[in-house]
């Protein structure tokens, strides 16, 4: 992960981008974004060629693509995601925005745990595990102190416990150079 994706490591949201994502974390605005951005990130990614997406731009939190296949209908299937940057891995969190249901791509890492991410116009493969106890709880602050807005999702799921997804690189899908 890290030499595939060495800029994941180092993001730093500026002031502006905290309070913005501050702002995200209130019902009525993550209700309104989470129906906007995956339309508006999807015309960003494909004007710059995959190297930014909107909600980077306005929250300063790094967006990958997940590139799965579907549960239920075994088809290729794509999302953008908050990635949170652990050690070599990706933490990802299935809050879907506070919604009392989980996301679609949890249940297709589920069903399929081999999935691609793409970022900045690399992909690299990885295998996806649940975490739970301990290690769920470390994954879930470290996310919460990247995003705060996670906390307040968490509030709003009317008691569900919002899964914790670890990507893990695989060895052998490091981005080839281009020759």
């Amino acid at each position: 992960m890290t030499q595939s994706f060495p800029f994941l490591q180092t993001f730093q949201p500026r002031f502006w981008q905290r309070l913005v994502q501050r702002l995200a974390a209130l019902h009525p605005c993550s209700w309104a974004l989470s129906h906007l951005l995956p339309r508006l990130d999807l015309w960003e990614l494909r004007h710059t060629h995959g190297e930014s997406s909107l909600t980077t731009l306005l929250t300063g939190l790094p967006v990958i693509t997940l590139h799965t296949i579907g549960a239920h209908s075994g088809l290729p299937r794509s999302t953008f995601l908050v990635a949170i940057p652990d050690d070599g891995n990706i933490v990802l969190i299935a809050s879907d925005f506070g919604s009392r249901h989980h996301p679609a791509w949890y249940y297709n890492l589920i069903a399929h745990p081999h999935a691609r991410v793409s970022l900045h116009g690399r992909t690299a493969a990885f295998v996806a595990r649940q975490v739970r106890g301990e290690e769920r709880q470390s994954c879930w602050r470290l996310a919460v102190s990247k995003y705060p807005g996670f906390e307040a999702y968490r509030r709003r799921t009317g008691g569900r416990e919002i899964p914790v997804m670890v990507l893990t690189p695989v060895a052998s899908s490091l981005p080839q150079s281009q020759e």
